[in-house]
Order: C-alpha cells, then sequence, then structure tokens
C-alpha cells in the first residue's frame, strides 16, 4: 500500500435520470438501487479504502448531505467528510480536497473516484489503479479509459496513443485528446477505430502536478481555493467558506485540468476492463442486474417491499410501498414506486425520465424534486 495515495470521492449532484428514487436531498449515491445490500458510496469505498487504507479517503458532498455520508460511512473522519455550502462542479470540489491533503501531506499523489459508479470486477480494478499510481509518478496527469462495451453517446471519449513502456505500467499510454460526448456516427468510428476509450472521470496525479495545472488553468479558482484550504479548521473557516464559495465558477475537472493537460502532452491513459458503468439512468441498473446468461428474462424487483406477480414479461421494479406489484406482457418495463411517486418508463426511454423532473420542477412541485 502506497501510504502517499489518498483517494478523494466526490459526491454531487442529484441523479435526475434516477429520479424519484433519486431526489435532491437524497441522491442516488446514497441508495442501493442494485440491489446489493450497500448503497453506491459505500461500495466506492469498499473499492478504494483497501487500496489507501481508511485514513486516506477523503469524501466532498453537499452540506445538506454531511449527515447521511457520515452515518453510511462509519469508519471515516469526520474532518475528511468536506461539505460544501452549494454545488460548484468537480473542479471546485477535487480541487479544495487536492490542497487539502496536499497541506497534510506534500508528497501525496490523489486519486478521483465518483461516489456513484459500479464496478463489477474490483480485483482487475486495483490493478489498473497500481499501474495509474506509478504512472503519476512521472509528474503527469493520469487517467482510466474504459474498454467500450458499444457505441455509447452518453459517455465522453479519450483518444489515445502509443504505448510510453513505463515500467510497473506496461498498458500505459499517452492520451492524444478528450473528446464530448458524440453522435452516434461519431460514436461508431471512435468503437470502430480501437483508439478510443470512455472517460470514466477518474484521474490520478501527483496532488503538486494537479494544482500546478489548475494555478495555470484557472488562476482566479486556485486562488479562491487557496484561501479556503488555508482558512480550513480554523477560527475562519465558516467566514472565509462564506465570503469565498458563492462567488466561485461551477467548472469540471475535465475542462479545467485534463483537457489542457492532454493539449500539452501531459495526460496518461491506462487502459480499463473491469466491468465500469456510471448507474446513470434504469437502463442501466436493468443492464447490471439482468438475469446470467442462460436463466430465463423476467422482472427483477429491488428494495424487497413489494410482492411480485410476473406474467410473460421483463424489465426492473423498484418498491419503497408493501403492495402487490402485477406486470402482465409487457417487457422492458421500469416501474419505481415510492410514498409520492409512481413512476412508469421504459428501458428504451430511460434518458428521458429528467424531462419528468423539469415538469415537475415548472409545475411547481419541489417536495418531489
Amino acid at each position: 500500500m502506497n501510504t502517499h495515495f489518498h483517494a478523494i470521492i466526490p459526491a454531487g449532484g442529484s441523479g435526475t435520470r434516477l429520479w424519484p428514487l433519486s431526489r435532491k436531498a437524497s441522491p442516488k449515491f446514497l441508495h442501493d438501487v442494485l440491489g446489493t445490500g450497500r448503497s453506491l458510496i459505500q461500495s466506492t469505498w469498499d473499492r478504494v479504502a483497501p487500496i489507501v487504507g481508511d485514513e486516506n479517503v477523503w469524501v466532498v458532498t453537499g452540506q445538506s448531505h454531511l449527515e447521511q455520508v457520515a452515518e453510511q460511512l462509519p469508519e471515516i473522519s469526520p474532518a475528511k467528510i468536506l461539505a460544501e455550502p452549494s454545488p460548484k462542479d468537480s473542479a471546485a470540489a477535487i480541487g479544495l480536497a487536492t490542497m487539502l491533503i496536499a497541506q497534510e501531506d506534500p508528497e501525496a499523489i490523489v486519486g478521483s473516484f465518483s461516489a456513484d459508479h459500479s464496478i463489477t470486477n474490483v480485483d482487475e480494478f486495483r490493478l489498473v489503479i497500481d499501474q495509474a499510481c506509478v504512472a503519476a509518478e512521472t509528474g503527469d496527469i493520469v487517467t482510466v479509459g474504459i474498454m467500450p462495451r458499444n457505441p455509447a453517446t452518453a459517455y465522453g471519449y479519450i483518444e489515445t496513443g502509443e504505448l510510453l513502456g513505463l515500467d510497473g505500467a506496461p498498458t500505459a499510454r499517452r492520451a492524444r485528446a478528450f473528446a464530448e460526448k458524440p453522435a452516434a456516427s461519431t460514436a461508431r468510428k471512435y468503437v470502430n477505430s480501437g483508439r478510443y476509450r470512455w472517460n470514466a472521470g477518474m484521474f490520478i496525479a501527483k496532488a503538486s502536478a494537479l494544482l500546478d495545472v489548475l494555478a495555470t488553468e484557472d488562476p482566479t479558482l486556485f486562488a479562491g481555493l487557496s484561501r479556503i484550504a488555508r482558512a480550513w479548521g480554523t477560527e475562519a473557516h465558516e467566514d472565509t467558506l462564506a465570503e469565498v464559495w458563492p462567488g466561485l465558477e461551477k467548472r469540471a475537472i475535465d475542462y479545467v485540468v485534463a483537457e489542457p493537460a492532454a493539449a500539452a502532452g501531459r495526460v496518461i491513459v491506462i487502459p480499463g476492463d473491469f466491468g465500469w458503468d456510471d448507474v446513470g439512468d434504469f437502463d442501466s441498473v436493468a443492464r447490471l442486474r439482468q438475469p446470467v446468461p442462460g436463466e430465463p428474462r423476467g422482472v427483477i424487483s429491488i428494495g424487497g417491499n413489494c410482492d411480485l406477480l410476473e406474467v410473460d414479461s421483463s424489465g426492473v421494479v423498484f418498491s419503497e410501498q408493501p403492495r402487490t406489484v402485477a406486470i402482465v406482457g409487457l417487457d422492458d418495463l421500469v416501474v419505481v414506486d415510492t410514498e409520492d411517486v409512481l413512476l412508469i418508463t421504459s428501458r428504451s426511454h430511460a434518458q428521458d425520465v429528467k424531462k419528468a423532473v423539469s415538469l415537475a420542477g415548472e409545475r411547481g412541485l419541489d417536495d418531489l424534486l
């Protein structure tokens, strides 16, 4: 175990495509959406804590989720759950955590791992991260590129270049460029070329290297975060946070650090194929929970509260209510039954659930958001 390796778990967002299970007050990372017995953030902890050690895991989350995160992760030190007064996207979250880690450990390597992703092959994941830590010693920014299963349009892509021949990181390649979520025709070209990987948003780097790029590319954000970091844990903590945080620009770490570093030839990709999924919608959930090959298709019930009657159907049911749910003659159905909302959709329309959330907001149904 590398004692200088620290894991940052950004835990934000409201997961609107998993509504009404995921809400602003209780986002998807706090839920056991895959029926494993552990929430998504708990599963993330289970993956990364053995790599870095319990004492080197940091979580950045919203102030309103602080108590829920602390309750779900009793192993973490309360001082290492960083509460954001308001959402400012991943550059501010990861940047602040990196600054606080660097103050504690100037030789630190940091890795950011989202709180709401699924990984099925944890052993392979750890081998990939071992390579990433080795590659980070070069001073470059390291990311993990996921072998694409299909020409997905919901993910960004990374164009990979030549093998670097690094000792201890034999699969490491140079990253040529990051690409935005593509149109279907472009996604097919990416996948068919064999050069592109999905961007899973995992970044591993020396804390000093990441902060150098942040300072160069967004000096205003860097300066604001530096003021907050210097005051963190002191008597000036609350006043400084209240004064500086609202004025920080909302920017993703990809735009502030990864893309400029790639353009300068300073990003390394470690290819990974370990069953990654961002659990972005109910189609993802159904795919991850589908029966193993050879088993009959059917309706999978998650939540354990409903009595399911299923006839010639397939799909997934989430229920928080002790009621009977009967589904007859429907394929790829999604049913989510909560105390105040009943959602019925299909896997093919799973991406459109967020439109229902927008509609609820337009109608003033704020208690449902």
